[in-house]
């Protein structure tokens, strides 16, 4: 007798523990359909490692180039993304061009950047740089770039500033101007 209680409360916590995970597959299986019918894939994201990437940091057009490194998980980046695309909308016929370099890890490229960049409607050019050699592309940004994000150059030609820090847009400005002229 006390076997075939045993063996029926076998049975029940199995059924059981079989139930749970059913529903956490349909779960899951419900999310994925969410996101693949969101189709944020609408658009291509440039994506490229730093050996492509380099072109952006050396044009000779005499145009204002406003280059931010970034990224989604990034809390005084995001912040500050108005701010260049402000400053992006106004100058865009002054001959400024600004660039949103994003430093997200290439796994979130589908399911955090692309939704990011249609949620927050970012106008700016937005490019993603996938070069795990951080140590060695680092510097040929700036010799003096710790690496932390954000982190911005402002360039023409051969004249450039490098900041490692958060803008408003009053700095942002304020910093161009020179460029400008």
């Amino acid at each position: 007798m006390k076997f075939n209680v045993i063996f029926i409360a076998i049975l029940i916590i199995f059924s059981c523990a079989n139930k749970s995970k059913k529903t956490e597959i349909v779960i899951k299986t419900s999310k994925e359909e969410v996101v693949s019918n969101n189709n944020v894939e609408n658009f291509d994201l440039e994506i490229y490692d730093y050996s492509g990437f380099e072109k952006f940091l050396n044009k000779k057009d005499d145009k204002v180039y406003v280059i931010n490194f970034w990224a989604t998980w990034c809390a005084p980046c995001v912040k500050e993304l108005p701010h260049f695309e402000k400053l992006n909308e106004y100058y865009k016929n002054k001959n400024v061009e600004v660039i949103l370099v994003s430093l997200d890890f290439p796994h979130l490229y589908e399911k955090k950047l692309k939704p990011f960049i249609k949620e927050k409607q970012l106008k700016s050019k937005v490019i993603a740089l996938d070069d795990a050699d951080m140590n060695s592309w680092i510097p040929k940004v700036d010799k003096s770039w710790s690496g932390s994000i954000p982190a911005t150059i402002v360039y023409k030609n051969n004249k450039r500033k490098f900041f490692e820090q958060s803008f408003t847009y009053e700095e942002l400005e304020k910093e161009i101007t020179p460029f400008l002229k």
